[in-house]
């Protein structure tokens, strides 16, 4: 068994200790966070124990792994310390605020040798990982053209202050919901080297954006675009969608189908000439715990699994969450050099 700790116990922080408490492989040996009233219900339904103090679970517990939910802010703090003990590393998205940070934690990784993985769990939904292997096969041809968007029902007036308020808590649309979409673009088609024109909107916060778009540009001349609005009240959650634009055809996918445009019938995949659609239900293999979505639990089931053959680089490493921040800090960067 391996086990494990977790810092955190927000809503992804719930969520991980759900999946880790029924996983086969698993023993939840600690978990930790600032709310006694949390860890009080913890520790009278639960088997774990419960902690306020993360270096005090790591010392006492005799952990194999740690799971970080905890506010970006933390993370830098939180996994230095965690590889330093010897531990492998599971954290949340967006990895770091600083790309100083991400770099150190990279950098540390690979010195101490540990499985690492960044909480994208996109990477995990069947349908985008279809629409990469559909890319990769070259079935829609020479790709030119991406398109990634999200629009969600998250900031729709203005309010007072909460986390998602303040720059150094991890707030702002780009860092909260735009690092899912770039992540997705670099997964699906890779990542750009330039942008331009990017636009950091406020709609309703004050301190951060709650908008973000802006133009990608690619060395190998494809060209891409980036739409994101957390203050969309047409959605009732947040919706993922993936364009992207080949000579020979098109691919759009989100979470529950992926549509495939063809020039020409593709006998070997069984597509005709025009739309094909393959749906979620078909392409997603069962995970034994299911909550929210299976690509929660099949994200931590990859970890796991690389834990247990020692696979330290897998689908979604820090060195790639850290190529998503370098996008991310690219976009900022734009922005303010035409404030």
């Amino acid at each position: 068994m391996i086990k494990a700790g977790l810092i955190g116990l927000g809503k992804m922080g719930i969520s991980h200790c759900a999946i880790l408490n029924a996983h086969p492989n698993v023993d939840l040996v600690g978990v930790c966070d600032s709310s006694k009233f949390i860890l009080s219900a913890l520790e009278k339904h639960g088997s774990m124990k419960c902690f306020t103090d993360y270096k005090q679970m790591i010392r006492q517990s005799d952990l194999d792994c740690i799971f970080i939910a905890a506010p970006t802010r933390f993370h830098a703090e939180m996994v230095c310390h965690s590889l330093e003990k010897g531990l492998h590393v599971f954290v949340e998205k967006p990895f770091c605020l600083k790309i100083d940070e991400g770099r150190k934690m990279v950098d540390l990784a690979i010195k101490h040798n540990k499985v690492n993985q960044v909480g994208y769990h996109n990477r995990f939904i069947a349908t985008f990982n279809e629409a990469k292997r559909i890319i990769n096969e070259g079935i829609i041809g020479e790709i030119y053209h991406v398109l990634g968007e999200a629009y969600g029902p998250v900031v729709l007036k203005e309010k007072g202050s909460t986390w998602r308020s303040h720059k150094s808590e991890g707030g702002g649309c780009l860092y909260d919901y735009a690092s899912h979409v770039i992540n997705l673009i670099q997964f699906i088609v890779g990542a750009p080297q330039h942008v331009a024109g990017t636009v950091l909107k406020s709609i309703y916060s004050q301190d951060v954006d709650d908008a973000v778009y802006t133009t990608l540009l690619y060395k190998n001349g494809i060209s891409g675009q980036l739409s994101v609005n957390w203050s969309d009240e047409a959605y009732r959650k947040m919706s993922t969608q993936i364009t992207v634009l080949g000579k020979d055809g098109k691919v759009i996918v989100d979470a529950t189908e992926c549509k495939i445009y063809l020039r020409r019938e593709n006998k070997s995949e069984g597509f005709e000439k025009g739309w094909n659609i393959r749906y979620i239900t078909d392409l997603t293999d069962s995970v034994d715990f299911y909550l929210r979505g299976e690509e929660y639990s099949a994200q931590i089931d990859h970890f796991i699994a690389c834990l247990l053959e020692r696979k330290t680089e897998n689908v979604s490493s820090f060195a790639s969450a850290f190529e998503t921040d370098s996008v991310v800090e690219m976009l900022v960067a734009d922005n303010s050099s035409r404030i």
